[in-house]
């Protein structure tokens, strides 16, 4: 009856150091590439996965302001980006513009789940802006990027142009999830103004998380309680 009890610890222990492993993965993954369309709205439960640890991209929103003709959800793509060593992550590709003398705005909102007992620790954004020669236009691009599990935000990102350089990047205390929400907001200007590609990049570290360290340590304390049953039964 001891024996068969120890033997119940270890099966719960790894039972349980599973279903943590699996919990990023809950929900429909879809391939990549695919489009925005698939990720938002009613299919606002999907997620896609990418890079070497790999992370999970889920809770997908986008909206835009009704002026111009922005492209909808469906006209969005969204690959994978990288790996660059640590780093990988999303792209958003499609044709976000304003026409001349417009202003159009567009939010996009989305979050990143490190595979557990990892930790996200930086986060970077580069866009391919379309500024044509003597527009007046603008194009800015920012960024939160908040701590999933309390709300506080994490740090800031920005691209704008024609003045400044179109790439940013922060690091920040490890985290297994975060929220980024985006804001692109276009002046058209005199002859219009736009992005085509909106890159995402995020890195990953294997830093066990404490939930994490617990669930190992229960199933270890019951394969080592049930190893030295074990011996003693085989000298018996």
């Amino acid at each position: 009856m001891k024996k068969r009890s120890m033997f119940m610890t270890l099966a719960v222990g790894v039972l349980f150091w599973g279903f943590g492993a699996l919990e990023v993965r809950a929900g429909n993954v879809i391939p990549l590439p695919t489009t925005l369309d698939q990720l938002t709205g009613a299919n606002g439960g999907n997620s896609v996965v990418t890079g070497l640890e790999p992370d999970t991209y889920s809770n997908f929103t986008y909206s835009t302001s009704p002026i111009g003709s922005p492209p909808a959800a469906a006209d969005v793509t969204v690959r994978a980006f990288g790996p660059f060593g640590n780093e990988s992550g999303i792209t958003f590709s499609g044709a976000f513009a304003a026409q001349a003398g417009t202003v159009v705005d567009y939010a996009l909102t989305f979050q990143v789940t490190a595979p557990v007992g990892s930790v996200i620790n930086d986060a970077t954004l580069s866009a391919v802006l379309n500024l044509p020669t003597g527009t007046t236009g603008t194009v800015s691009i920012g960024e939160n990027i908040i701590n999933a599990a309390t709300g506080a935000v994490l740090g800031t990102l920005s691209v704008s142009g024609p003045s400044s350089s179109p790439s940013d990047t922060i690091n920040f205390a490890g985290v297994n999830s975060i929220i980024v929400q985006k804001d692109i907001l276009i002046f058209g200007g005199s002859l219009g103004a736009g992005v085509s590609i909106i890159n995402q990049g995020f890195s990953s570290t294997g830093v066990p998380e404490p939930s994490s360290m617990a669930l190992l340590g229960i199933g270890m304390t019951g394969f080592l309680a049930f190893r030295r049953l074990f011996k003693r039964h085989a000298v018996a």
